[in-house]
């Protein structure tokens, strides 16, 4: 039994290591630039850091700013437009080792970024995910505009995140191939050293991008767990049986604690039935009975909002508690 109040959000050590040597073997050093939204903390960032990836990609305002604080700042990239770059200007001022370059895709945010004193980019173009990103053939101009307003632009973004999930590779493949055809052609109008893309689902199919901009990778998920990638399922959420009915079980792990987004999460020898606010109601398989006071692992079908939910993260070896990290990114 592990001696935590639950829910608690777990970490297989083992699986974790394995898990970063893994992505720094097939994608050493700046081929690869860590996405922090998915684990939120620091102290994995810098692990990743020891592993040779000095870049690293943010989401938040808030990342940005809890990186540079940990030494971890050289060389950050906010992927996402703002409105408003006043708190990433005043990061890099305070600051001269630390870098943030910020994702532009219109003549608002290049405005914003050039008005918030930022003074590097990266135009963000839509390859076929309907988020943020301008269409391909106005990657040029918006380049051409950013550099009149004085802003170094380090080249193009594009994330294929309609495709990274997708479960046959063949249509992986060839799906991301069509993405990258249009971040390329926006690169050629656009220019810099930066073709900055993919994700855990593509880290090894995507060659056209200079970077990878992987994340999930690190702690896995239910729905990363269907592509037959080589990294371990590290993430758990322990919780506690708290009440046993005929037929099923209830466990004190419900909505406020996992991301559900992606579906319900599972649970070794049982069914989920469903979850609510501060509960999941699961089926126990024949054989595998439980009792009020057992402990369960619940493991999580989307990683990022789950990991976003919990303050701490416990690292573990069976049983064992081997270390205790703040998820010190989370909020905004």
């Amino acid at each position: 039994m592990i001696h935590l109040q639950t829910p608690a959000l777990l970490v297989d050590g083992a699986a974790l290591e394995h898990n970063l040597a893994t992505m720094s073997a097939a994608l050493p050093g700046p081929r690869l630039r860590p996405h922090v939204k998915a684990h939120k903390c620091t102290e994995l960032a810098r692990r990743q850091g020891e592993g040779g990836h000095a870049g690293f990609t943010c989401a938040t305002m808030r990342e940005c700013e809890g990186m540079a604080a940990a030494g971890l700042g050289g060389d950050l990239m906010l992927a996402n437009e703002v409105a408003d770059a006043r708190r990433l200007g005043a990061l890099v001022a305070m600051n001269k080792a630390v870098r943030v370059t910020l994702a532009v895709d219109s003549e608002a945010t290049i405005e914003a970024a050039a008005a918030g004193g930022v003074r590097d980019v990266v135009i963000d173009v839509n390859v076929g995910l309907p988020r943020c990103g301008c269409a391909p053939e106005d990657a040029g101009t918006l380049a051409s505009l950013a550099r009149a307003k004085g802003l170094n632009v380090r080249g193009v973004m594009g994330y294929e995140g309609h495709v990274v999930g997708v479960e046959d590779r063949s249509i992986r493949e060839s799906s991301t191939a069509d993405c990258m055809k249009l971040l390329l052609a926006a690169h050629s109008d656009v220019g810099g050293e930066l073709i900055s893309a993919g994700g855990t689902g593509t880290y090894d199919i995507n060659t056209w991008a200079t970077e990878i901009q992987a994340g999930s990778y690190a702690l896995m998920d239910t729905a990363y767990g269907h592509l037959d990638l080589p990294f371990r399922q590290a993430l758990a959420v322990l919780a506690t049986v708290i009440s046993v009915s005929p037929g099923y079980a209830v466990a004190d792990c419900g909505l406020k604690a996992l991301g559900m987004d992606h579906g319900n999460p599972t649970i070794s020898n049982a069914t989920v039935f469903f979850c609510s606010d501060e509960h999941v109601t699961f089926i126990p398989d024949e054989g595998s009975p439980v009792k009020v006071g057992d402990q369960i692992r619940v493991v999580p079908a989307h990683i990022d909002p789950t990991v976003a939910y919990h303050e701490r993260m416990h690292i573990t070896d069976g049983d064992d508690v081997l270390e205790t990290c703040p998820v010190d990114l989370r909020g905004w």
